[in-house]
């Protein structure tokens, strides 16, 4: 099965906790606070690789978290950094934000080359950001306080879900109806070897085929069927319309005789249509317009399907017989005349030359409640971390606990919400009266 979209969650790995620690040795005393921090969590990325060829190990495989960053331990030793989660993808994979539909890359070239030309956004990106290790208590002495009895812990890996679709890279499209002789004719301009037979939707996905000529060589992709109403979902050419995207020229490929009592004229019409109604963009691009299996009609009907298609604007107008080899040699010549004056197609234009590298925002680090008995309640992932992390035996920790919460805003929202003094805030398994 032919996989190019997917779902995926992702989440870094968390920073490692600070340490609290005091040197001790034989004949010194008092050796001071020497716990080091922790190491920063793994990043995930996203690496395109030539050798893969669908999203299929995406199939079962939805999520994946990253490698977090060991604790810090004393002597000033600080924690090792989480090691990266790096996860493949093919050549042409577009990495979009599930929740915001923002595009977060458009990996058109393979990752290793890319990231030693220093392209990042075409071959590599960070989509998760490891969490910040904490810092030792090595960080926290100072002349008034000797020996902190405090540490901080890391903060959480960043975490989101993505849609990850492919998009093949072909610099040639064919595009036609069913059974027109699409399949047919990339055998014969490659060596590519797609399944052929007299019924729809042979091609249940795109096929590639490379046509080398001298010293230049590019990709054409037989795609997938396309037919009336494809854009909204008919047939197959709504799941393989985008591997025409990124072409830089269309080889509309129509059947000359009619097969099934069509009309040849009136299916061109029909597929531009539907190349329109998906993509103005698409529509637009350069097409060579190929009449196939011309030795199956008059030369009256050919001249009448020439006149019409010129008509409509179209100038390269070829007639072949893919099957019967008829016309092929001077139609392979003008592609590959055609692909070499186009420049690459663009379609995320978000490459800058720069590392593509999301800042990490943890968002709100706590929610502030009303639990059942009246009482405000504050409450997340972070404030447990802080609080786990306080020695609240130690009045300095106690303070650094409360200057933290201050600092964040904890305060100041308590107040929004309408705490007065005397009323009972709780804090993980601390309650406390406040005060202002």
């Amino acid at each position: 099965m032919f996989i190019d979209h997917s779902k995926i969650y992702v989440k870094a790995g968390d920073g490692g906790n600070g340490a609290l620690s005091f040197h001790t040795e034989k004949y010194i005393t008092n050796g001071g606070p020497d716990g080091g921090d922790g190491g920063d969590g793994g990043d995930v990325i996203l690496q395109a690789a030539r050798n893969l060829t669908s999203l299929q190990n995406f199939r079962f495989k939805h999520k994946f978290i990253g490698n977090n960053g060991a604790k810090g331990m004393g002597k000033k030793m600080y924690g090792k950094r989480g090691e990266d989660l790096i996860i493949g993808v093919p050549v042409g994979t577009v990495v979009k934000d599930l929740e915001t539909g923002e595009i977060i890359a458009d990996l058109t070239e393979e990752g290793q080359k890319a990231w030693k030309e220093k392209n990042i956004d075409t071959g590599k990106v960070v989509v998760a950001k490891g969490g910040k290790g904490g810092l030792g208590n090595m960080h926290y002495a100072n002349s008034v306080r000797q020996a902190p009895q405090f540490a901080t812990p890391g903060t959480a890996g960043e975490e989101r879900e993505l849609s990850i679709e492919l998009k093949l890279i072909a610099d040639c499209g064919l595009v036609g109806f069913p059974n027109v002789g699409k399949s047919t004719l990339l055998s014969v301009l490659t060596r590519a070897k797609p399944k052929i037979a007299d019924y729809p939707f042979t091609t249940l996905e795109p096929v590639l085929g490379v046509v080398s000529k001298d010293d230049f060589s590019y990709v054409i992709a037989d795609i997938p069927v396309i037919i009336e109403n494809a854009h909204e979902g008919a047939g197959l050419g709504h799941d393989f319309l985008r591997h025409i995207e990124r072409t830089r020229l269309l080889v509309h490929v129509v059947d000359l005789a009619g097969t099934d009592g069509r009309d040849p004229i009136e299916d061109f019409k029909t597929i531009n249509k539907e190349l329109e109604e998906f993509s103005l963009e698409l529509a637009s691009r350069p097409q060579i317009v190929v009449g196939n299996k011309c030795d199956g009609v008059t030369d009256e009907e050919i001249d009448k399907f020439i006149k019409a298609v010129k008509g409509m604007g179209y100038e390269d107008v070829y007639i072949i017989s893919a099957a019967g080899h008829i016309g092929i040699e001077e139609l392979a010549d003008k592609i590959t005349e055609r692909v070499s004056q186009l420049p690459p197609t663009v379609l995320h234009d978000i490459a800058d030359g720069s590392e593509r590298v999301y800042t990490f925002d943890e968002g709100k680090k706590y929610d502030i409640i009303i639990n059942e008995d009246g009482n405000f309640e504050v409450t997340g992932k972070w404030i447990t971390k802080i609080f786990n992390s306080t020695n609240f035996g130690d009045t300095e920790s106690t303070n650094f606990f409360q200057r933290t919460l201050e600092n964040e805003g904890v305060f100041e929202e308590l107040k929004k919400m309408g705490v007065k003094e005397g009323d009972t805030v709780k804090v993980c398994d601390l309650e406390f009266d406040y005060y202002d």
